[in-house]
């Protein structure tokens, strides 16, 4: 019987032992790429002169550290033939304090790094400001949760495009609507937010923007990717271009986006 006890013992250890076998996973690693965040953002009420451009390199799944990018050469030509010259004031951080902006021009960026030439070109639109926020009860998909609404005038005149960013201490990226005037030109429009984690006291953070049609439309596509949800057998998904070309060669796009867009930031507490 002591035999058998001492088999079972074995059998048991050897089962448990096979269940700890290291599964090792062969991730393709694809050529890294450089990234361009080269948003340049007007405040309501402020001047536009100080911005920043940032310069990395995709880096591996389980790599943790950004790979951030020095020696480029940075530029911006405003609608005078002005150039704006970003300055490296530590790796892959490049700024600069003599942006001047002007609605309705279109300003181009210019960036020479590793041999290579980068261009895209923008334009500011028109500034639309909030009109109210209000605080409702009945927000979420079945009601009961606090939420958050952020009322404005659509002009008429213009199509429009929008992006309201939403942020809380609980959340860990702010949460993001983005809207068009399609089908409600020269109307009063609305974003909203609601959690079920919002409670009073709570502080929420408001960044309320004025966009470009292709800003929003690479936005559009970049959310539909990062917020689909599929299984192991789904299709991969496509690789969202940004504005930002080589001008030597089309094929070796990098990542990113040369954006330029008004914005008002508020606060609001959660009564």
């Amino acid at each position: 019987m002591k035999h058998v006890h001492h088999l079972l013992i074995c059998m048991s250890l050897l089962i448990f032992t096979s269940c700890l076998d290291v599964v090792e996973v062969d991730l393709e690693e694809a050529t890294p790429r450089v990234v361009f965040d080269a948003s340049m953002k007007w405040e309501n009420g402020e001047a536009a002169n100080e911005q920043t451009i940032q310069v990395s390199r995709t880096r591996n799944f389980f790599e943790d550290e950004i790979d951030w990018v020095s020696g480029a050469n940075i530029q911006i030509v405003d609608p005078n033939n002005t150039i704006v010259n970003f300055e490296e004031v530590e790796p892959g951080q490049y700024k600069t304090d003599a942006f001047l902006a002007e609605i309705d021009e279109e300003y181009q960026l210019e960036i020479e790094l590793e041999g290579k030439s980068y261009q895209a070109n923008e334009a500011f639109v028109n500034r639309t400001v909030i009109d109210t926020i209000v605080q409702g009860e009945d927000g979420g998909f079945t009601g009961g949760e606090k939420e958050v609404i952020v009322y404005f005038m659509d002009n008429v005149e213009e199509e429009n495009y929008y992006l309201t960013r939403f942020n809380t201490d609980f959340l860990a990226f702010p949460e993001v609507d983005l809207q068009s005037d399609e089908f409600s030109n020269g109307n009063r429009m609305s974003s909203s937010f609601s959690d079920e984690d919002l409670e009073s006291g709570d502080l929420v953070e408001i960044e309320f923007y004025s966009i470009s049609k292709a800003y929003y439309d690479f936005l559009f596509k970049l959310l539909l990717q990062t917020g689909s949800a599929g299984g192991p057998f789904q299709a991969q998904p496509a690789t969202v271009r940004g504005n930002i070309i080589n001008i030597n060669d089309f094929d070796d796009y990098p990542f990113g986006y040369f954006s330029l867009s008004t914005f008002e930031k508020v606060s609001f507490t959660i009564e």
